[in-house]
């Protein structure tokens, strides 16, 4: 293995990630009218989103977007803005709909079945609603939050504080040998035979490539190299961005997985890879990740990449 296999070239990832596509305008600005978005409102459309981040979904049409004169005059109690696309405002609420119902899909399910619009729309409703749940209350004083500038902040009724939306910063490392073997592994609690790339959050004081270095190492017990960023993609569960990077490794070195972390670690051919992403199940005893992660659009980059 050599140290510069890939620096600065190589693969990337296949195609933009199917939940970091967006369209609409998110400006600052807009969460700031004078009107307290009112006229915005006024034109402006509703997705609601159940308490287990669902919505509902047309396979034919895409997101199921309600009129948001249809709750009032003006924004409702809760609605957040998602932004602003064609001279119509999106919006978002939490729905009281609290069983399956046909046509609520989550992102999981129902990502990949969306336009860049409506993919952008729903992840961004997705991961603010889901703030909103847990900030109700001041983390300095303790006393009860309101939510301000459109559901962008949420203000202290005690000490006055503003805070903001939280997005916690994760890797995940696709590790090769930088020629035909990728390196995988299983969670205990994944459904059988699913393999992907590791993954882990950033923690403070670390830097992001320092972050895949360390969590490779304790998660399977080897080193990498030929640390390079690939791509990023909001993961709303329940506020993760995911920061894909690739780096190469010594397949002879031992695998260790982390105890009640990781099931099992194993490199995998090329070949293996590409007939996994051709198939509906498991082949050689290894299923991917579906194709809403990043995690797919990795391993599909660098199985189909022709050096």
């Amino acid at each position: 293995m050599t140290s510069d296999v890939f620096a600065g070239t190589g693969f990337q990832l296949d195609s933009a990630p199917l939940l970091s596509r967006s369209t609409v305008d998110r400006r600052e600005q807009l969460r700031d009218a004078a009107d307290g978005g009112a006229a915005l409102w006024a034109t402006g459309k509703v997705l609601l989103v159940d308490a287990k981040g669902r919505t509902r979904i047309d396979t034919g049409s895409g997101l199921v977007a309600h009129p948001a004169s249809d709750f009032g005059e003006r924004p409702a109690p809760g609605a957040v803005l998602l932004g602003l696309e064609d001279e119509i405002s999106y919006w978002a609420l939490r729905s009281d709909h609290d069983g399956a119902q046909e046509g609520w899909l989550d992102l999981r399910n129902g990502g990949g079945l969306l336009n860049d619009t409506d993919a952008g729309l729903f992840t961004t409703a997705v991961g603010l609603l889901s703030w909103h749940d847990n900030a109700r209350y001041c983390a300095v004083c303790g006393a009860a939050t309101t939510r301000v500038r459109a559901g962008w902040a949420r203000r202290c009724t005690g000490c006055d504080r503003e805070e903001y939306p939280r997005t916690d910063p994760a890797v995940i490392c696709l590790v090769h040998d930088g020629g035909d073997q990728v390196l995988l592994a299983r969670q205990p609690n994944w459904p059988p035979e699913r393999y992907s790339v590791l993954a882990g959050f950033v923690e403070v004081g670390e830097s992001l490539e320092a972050c895949v270095a360390r969590e490779i190492a304790e998660e399977v017990g080897v080193d990498v190299a030929d640390v390079r960023y690939l791509g990023s993609q909001p993961w709303p569960f329940p506020r993760s961005l995911m920061l894909g990077f690739a780096a190469t490794a010594d397949p002879s070195a031992p695998l260790v997985p982390a105890d009640g972390e990781i099931e099992d670690a194993r490199w995998v051919h090329r070949d293996t890879v590409r007939a996994a992403l051709e198939s509906d199940g498991a082949v050689d005893g290894v299923r991917l990740p579906p194709g809403v992660s990043i995690a797919y659009r990795m391993i599909r980059g660098w199985a189909t990449w022709q050096s």
